[in-house]
């Protein structure tokens, strides 16, 4: 693995932005602050290579999609630079509100993915394997229910993450790759 470069102020700001943002958040009915999970994003993708723009993404990554659209892509284009900007904008699904319907927001994000950057590739693949692991402790610990969270219940949110993980081990970052087929495969067997 990369050893990526040590991380300056611009990583702080872009922590106390992530925070400030997500602030009120959870996760799905979980009652887990977000934070928790840019912050589980962000380590992964640091573990595997991401440089510090990289990294800022990551801790944004849900900023646009989930609090405030366009003009927050607008503030971290300002505060943080066209790279930056441009990656949150790569890993967003939508900039609408209302969102459009789950399932045309999944497909469109799936096309995307065939042919996103590497840069984009390791921050979606480390989110999405942040989430997969949530799936599966959460059914752990509250069973079934655990898929009335999500806007595609069981069958259209284990799709999702088998077509993620199928275009990954194509072209993602083998490792994690790996490790999120594992967890989808879990995740297809659960009831």
């Amino acid at each position: 693995r990369p050893i990526p470069p040590m991380l300056s102020e611009r990583f702080d700001r872009a922590l106390l932005l992530a925070a400030e943002l997500h602030r009120t958040q959870t996760r799905k009915a979980s009652g887990t602050p977000y934070i928790a999970h840019l912050l589980a994003t962000t380590a992964l993708a640091i573990e595997h290579g991401a440089d510090e723009d990289q990294s800022i993404a990551a801790l944004l990554h849900d900023a646009v999609e989930d609090q405030g659209g366009l003009p927050t892509l607008e503030r971290i284009h300002t505060e943080f630079g066209p790279r930056v900007a441009a990656l949150v904008a790569a890993l967003t699904d939508t900039t609408k509100t209302p969102k459009p319907p789950w399932r045309q927001r999944k497909v469109r994000y799936l096309a995307h993915l065939e042919h996103a950057p590497a840069e984009v590739l390791l921050i979606s693949l480390c989110d999405k394997l942040h989430n997969a692991r949530s799936i599966v402790e959460d059914h752990a610990a509250i069973g079934p229910q655990v898929w009335q969270r999500f806007s595609g219940g069981r069958d259209g949110t284990i799709w999702y993450f088998q077509s993620l993980a199928a275009i990954f081990q194509a072209r993602g970052p083998q490792q994690l790759a790996a490790l999120l087929t594992e967890l989808v495969e879990r995740l297809s067997k659960l009831p």
